[in-house]
């Protein structure tokens, strides 16, 4: 098969290096790709935004199926692109995929079908959010309503710092100015990864990510930091209510709708003694949550996702070792604010890279024969292990092996767990 990965992250890297293990891929292009990428596969310069534009270089490259990776693409509806002109595609059309897009609308659904979730308030000026907020309790979750790279949420322990996100969402900062106000959820967070054919329901796999910029969860919120999988919280009694009380109700209300979900659902958990509420639902894999599950998962990863496109969930299994695995992300300094692009980063080709040991490009670049910073987000160094310490221990030897004095790490990935 001939296949196209839609990214340039290191979900994307993190994809590629496991389709590349099926023998079913003959040929693998990613667009655009990155400079860790293009070590493994075909870059492309392609503006995977434009609908048509992919389309049309999917046909004339022989593509036989496409993977979208970011949200954007699909909340613009390349996916419904692909699909109409008869290219299997791996991803929601741009109806399901409001499911992220929006969280008003999220909110919605879960009224709909009685999903229990956080109280909440919609609001789309700023002195009704302003007056609203008044009224609540704080901590108080602030979302902007829209796309804004996993980095619209703040979680404000004080009310100026909520009165602070208000004033962002509505200076434009995250595009269309809609905020959805949230009750506070107490609990341990959890992401839980179901594969989605319609009412069809596949449970991929789980993970904890660490939002937070520093050690012990202080600071500003982020892309994310680092992540591990699997989430110990995630128990099965845990799961099995979260698949009957959220993910298969929220599934058969989009199919009555006409909207059917078709590709990967992120769900997004905060467990309070054993009880699951919806945090929020993404329709691509999390990044660094993608790095950690890819390197669990392997090859089988190609047959799933083609299933799932394909829409023969319907007897799908998945093959889970007994294994551990846990991603570090390495950011430039001064992310999630202002950063500088750039700087060489060195050790990297002497690192192991195996089905124990990677480092997943997110934001590099080449320049003089070099690899260089090239985002705030730079690398996810991820490891394997028979338990979750020996994965810790493995991916911070890589870190500590990596020559970049102008980037920065979290040293606790993993901490709630161990």
């Amino acid at each position: 098969m001939n296949i196209l990965i839609l990214g340039s992250g290191g979900r994307e890297h993190s994809l590629a290096w496991a389709v590349l293990q099926n023998p079913k891929c003959d040929r693998l292009i990613v667009a655009p790709g990155n400079a860790g990428i293009a070590e493994i596969a075909e870059c492309a310069a392609l503006d995977i935004l434009d609908g048509a534009a992919v389309t049309t270089f999917a046909d004339e490259e022989s593509v036989d199926f496409v993977i979208v990776g970011p949200e954007a693409p699909l909340a613009a509806g390349v996916a419904d692109a692909l699909a109409a002109a008869g290219i299997a595609v791996f991803g929601p059309s741009a109806a399901a995929a409001r499911l992220e897009a929006s969280k008003a609308f999220t909110k919605e659904i879960c009224a709909a079908v009685d999903a229990p979730t956080a109280a909440y308030g919609r609001f789309d000026d700023l002195a009704t959010a302003r007056a609203y907020l008044a009224r609540q309790p704080v901590p108080i979750v602030i979302k902007a309503d829209g796309l804004a790279a996993g980095k619209g949420v703040t979680v404000a322990m004080e009310r100026a710092e909520a009165e602070a996100a208000l004033d962002d969402i509505f200076s434009g900062v995250h595009g269309r100015a809609e905020v959805v106000i949230e009750a506070f959820l107490t609990g341990e967070e959890a992401s839980f990864f179901c594969l989605v054919d319609g009412e069809d329901v596949l449970p991929l796999g789980t993970a904890q990510d660490h939002k937070r910029v520093g050690d012990g969860d202080t600071g500003p919120n982020t892309g994310g930091m680092g992540a591990y999988s699997p989430a110990p919280v995630m128990t099965a009694e845990v799961e099995a209510r979260a698949l009957d009380r959220i993910v298969r109700p929220t599934m058969a209300e989009m199919v009555r709708r006409g909207t059917p979900m078709r590709g990967i659902l992120f769900v997004g958990l905060m467990i309070d003694r054993g009880e699951p509420s919806l945090v929020e639902y993404n329709v691509r894999f999390g990044d660094p949550e993608c790095q950690c599950l890819m390197m669990r998962l392997g090859g089988q990863v190609l047959d799933l996702l083609l299933a799932c496109a394909e829409g023969r969930l319907t007897g799908a299994r998945v093959n889970w070792a007994d294994d551990h695995a846990l991603c570090v992300v390495l950011a430039a300094d001064g992310y999630p604010g202002d950063y500088a692009k750039g700087s060489r980063i060195g050790g990297l080709d002497a690192l192991p890279r195996d089905s124990r040991n990677m480092v997943f490009h997110a934001g590099t670049a080449r320049a003089g024969g070099e690899f260089v910073a090239n985002g705030g987000r730079v690398l996810g160094v991820t490891a394997r292990g028979d338990d979750l310490a020996e994965a810790r221990d493995r991916a911070y030897a890589m870190v500590d092996a990596i020559d970049w004095p102008e980037g920065f790490c979290r040293r606790d990935i993993g901490w709630r767990a161990l």
